[in-house]
């Protein structure tokens, strides 16, 4: 089996370095000459734990590849995947598809013979059949259908998440389609993963209900966060309590600055877009969206409050610019709200991320960049943990407090003890909880 992967940023590699690893030959295509040389050197571009070893074995074997003749990778192919960016079009929130359709017209000149084209980007409902017009408009002669196949790769966790999903989603209405689409999936069916068929319609829109409610459910555990913080309750026990419960699960109850990321802003905005036009207005996400950007901005008052009431003068320290730990994403990270309202305030800020700091250059003005965590304490009269990366859990809190001018750690992801923390002598704030330890002038 042939397949061509059209894009070959993060879902595209991912999901074309996993295909190869079932035994599948891919090509991996993008328009980016540069891009496509560097991964052909074996550079991978992004950071996600073991890829860089996946694609390299693969590449050895010869069944990846990396082209930016997207001609030659179509012909032939049995199965062929949009996996281009959709972002959110500047100020009204619909994604932007003029790539997805430039991909399908592309495509649609390159047909050779009966494929399977299918959509990997996530892409409002109705975009599958926008693409099916474009190949049947422009290719009456050749034999073709659409599939919507959407990814629900976790950041960090993306290859464990293919080879071993909760799931997979083919939207297709042809039984030629399903059959080889099937076979594509054959190593995932054999070890029982659930394939759930279903029409174009129904699999683009599962993608965005999926991550509509998990924003849904991060943004109640943070609101029950605030509530934990002004009756004297602990939202880890909340949540813990809450969790137990089968119907409600324990995931995605850990609060938090915000979700950030490729995925859940611009996915929230684009399905509450959709179904404004639609008449089917969806009032709970819209106010998800609102409340998680005012979130961010909550931070920023904690960090201020912890600070006296004014930031003006002091040195804030932050741990953390990705918007999670195990990747380099900064694309909508809370960091990217926070340090510039900080500095605005009057704040000298010094960040730190060990895998952030290329992304953060281009994004942030007028910050220290620093070597490490205990740099990031230096002279800091608050430090913030806004990113759970594992080398921030065991920090040498003594160390650490040596460093700073005044103790105070603020924990927007809760990773210590507030006991251990008090007791190393710091003025500790967290989500949800009590805030502890030494008293200060």
């Amino acid at each position: 089996m042939r397949v061509a992967m059209i894009g070959s940023g993060y879902v595209g590699l991912v999901s074309g370095a996993c295909f190869s690893e079932f035994g599948v030959d891919v090509t991996c295509v993008d328009l980016d000459a540069d891009k496509i040389a560097r991964l052909s050197r074996g550079e991978i571009l992004i950071y996600e734990p073991g890829l860089d070893a996946l694609v390299a074995k693969n590449v050895a074997a010869g069944r990846l590849t990396f082209s930016t003749d997207l001609p030659k990778a179509v012909a032939g192919a049995d199965i062929v995947f949009i996996a281009v960016g959709t972002p959110a079009r500047r100020g009204e929130g619909h994604a932007d598809l003029r790539y997805v359709y430039a991909a399908a017209e592309a495509i649609a000149a390159a047909l050779t013979g009966y494929t399977v084209v299918v959509t990997k980007s996530t892409v409002p409902v109705g975009t599958g059949r926008q693409v099916e017009a474009i190949l049947r408009r422009m290719r009456p002669d050749t034999a073709v259908d659409v599939a919507s196949n959407p990814e629900f790769l976790r950041e960090g966790a993306a290859i464990g998440d293919f080879m071993r999903p909760d799931r997979v989603v083919i939207g297709v209405e042809s039984e030629r389609a399903r059959q080889v689409l099937s076979e594509l999936y054959r190593p995932l069916y054999l070890i029982e993963t659930p394939i759930v068929h279903t029409s174009l319609e129904s699999a683009e829109l599962i993608k965005y209900a999926a991550n509509s409610f998990l924003a849904v459910k991060i943004t109640f555990i943070n609101e029950m966060a605030d509530l934990c913080e002004k009756v004297g309750a602990d939202v880890h026990d909340v949540a813990r309590g809450m969790g137990l419960d089968g119907r409600i699960g324990r995931k995605f109850l850990h609060p938090g600055p915000g979700y950030g990321g490729s995925c859940f802003p611009k996915d929230t905005l684009a399905i509450t877009r959709t179904a404004r036009e639609a008449g089917a207005p969806l009032r709970i996400v819209e106010t998800v969206v609102d409340i998680n950007e005012t979130r961010k901005r909550a931070v920023v008052d904690r960090v201020v409050a912890m600070l006296g009431g004014s930031a003006e003068g002091r040195t804030v320290g932050i741990l953390g610019l990705t918007f999670k730990p195990n990747t380099d994403d900064m694309r909508d990270a809370p960091s990217l709200v926070i340090i510039p309202a900080l500095i605005e305030a009057g704040a000298s800020v010094q960040v730190f991320d060990p895998q952030g700091m290329a992304g953060a250059r281009a994004m942030l003005d007028g910050v220290t960049w620093c070597g490490d965590a205990y740099a990031v304490g230096r002279g800091a009269d608050a430090v913030v943990i806004l990113t759970e990366w594992n080398e921030f859990r065991a920090l040498d809190l003594v160390r650490l407090h040596q460093q700073m001018r005044r103790p105070v750690l603020i924990d927007m992801r809760n990773i210590y003890s507030p006991a251990v923390v008090a007791a190393a002598g710091f003025h500790y704030s967290s989500v949800g909880r009590a805030t502890v330890g030494v008293p200060l002038p």
